[in-house]
């Protein structure tokens, strides 16, 4: 379901989700009513078609060998993948079979032509172990995710989130602040802020705190609560958890938000100078690793390789790696670092 699911809230349809109590949790609340407003439609949600196929294939066999596993759940409701732990779990075996069965047909493909070949036998089944055996490794990789088993992809797009959501929380603070200095109230801030795709998925967080309140029936500061345990961000859900504590403590929200505003601010700028100064390095150490340094050792095995008489020709070879592999790759390893800072911060 995309960032569009709760557009218009006030005059679309619903989004429902079973509730699963775990052990300690309260069981004996009774259902309430929640009134739609006129014109609401229901909305059936369903799973996607790969989903569906994968839980018909694979949905036993999940549920007769896999118990309970809270944290591949919580996992799974931070990075927004809409499927239950079971689901997920069908999907990822259905990826591997299929990707296992592909890669053994492959192989015998590949020896069947090898052995026309004439190939020796032992290389011939070294050949078709090896393109057997990577495939299913990789597809298990992508599947379940290393080196933490299969939490590690839902887990990896959780941090995803919450390094996005760190991005945007500042410029978030603001509009908050700004609307809780016209004494909007709390539902409504979020509401708004639900509403501003600019703020990304502080907006998509917003989201689920208005379907919370206005789709489930539960009070802002429950919502808050569960907002605050389900977000990938540390920075939100510290923000979350001071909303509620100051409102049940019966302290004021509006200094608050203030507050936390100039502090996100304050950390942005540390932020990026720590980025502008890890940069300045990183270019100090691009001109000596990747210019200097290869700039004299080329000429200085040029030189050799002509004043050489004997060992000319391993100076060249050397010549040859230092130019062909050793420059590209150490400039396509810097590309690599920035890049990833840029998607981390």
């Amino acid at each position: 379901m995309g960032s569009s699911a709760f557009d218009k809230l006030e005059t679309r349809g619903t989004l429902t989700k079973t509730k699963r109590f775990r052990p300690g949790e309260e069981t004996d609340k009774g259902a309430h009513m929640v009134k739609l407003p006129k014109g609401a439609k229901p909305v059936n949600v369903s799973l996607p078609p790969k989903a569906q196929v994968a839980w018909r294939m694979f949905g036993k066999f999940i549920q007769a060998r896999t118990g309970s596993d809270p944290e591949l759940e919580d996992n799974l409701l931070k990075a927004h993948i809409r499927l239950r732990p079971e689901e997920y779990l069908a999907v990822a075996w259905m990826n591997t079979t299929f990707a296992a069965v592909g890669a053994v047909v492959a192989a015998f493909v590949a020896a069947l032509f090898l052995l026309i070949l004439s190939i020796p036998i032992v290389t011939l089944l070294f050949i078709f172990a090896l393109v057997a055996a990577l495939p299913i490794f990789f597809s298990y990789m992508y599947a379940f995710g290393l080196p933490v088993g299969y939490h590690g992809k839902p887990a990896g797009m959780a941090k995803k989130r919450g390094h996005k959501i760190d991005k945007r929380i500042s410029g978030a603070m603001s509009f908050i602040s700004a609307m809780s200095s016209a004494d909007v109230p709390v539902d409504v801030i979020f509401k708004e802020l639900s509403k501003q795709a600019i703020y990304g998925e502080v907006a998509k967080e917003a989201e689920w705190i208005t379907r919370d309140t206005e789709l489930l029936g539960l009070d802002i500061l429950t919502a808050l609560r569960k907002a605050a345990q389900r977000s990938p961000s540390s920075k939100f859900s510290d923000f979350l958890q001071g909303v509620v504590t100051t409102s049940t403590s019966g302290g004021q929200l509006k200094p608050y938000f203030l507050v936390k505003a100039e502090q996100f601010e304050k950390e942005d700028r540390l932020e990026m100078r720590k980025k502008m100064e890890t940069l300045g390095m990183l270019a100090e150490s691009f001109v000596t690793v990747v210019v200097a340094f290869p700039l004299f050792l080329v000429v200085i095995m040029a030189i050799m390789a002509l004043i050489s008489k004997t060992g000319s020709g391993f100076v060249v070879l050397l010549l040859y790696v230092v130019v062909a592999l050793m420059i590209p790759m150490s400039q396509f390893g810097f590309i690599f670092v920035i890049w990833n800072m840029e998607q981390e911060g």
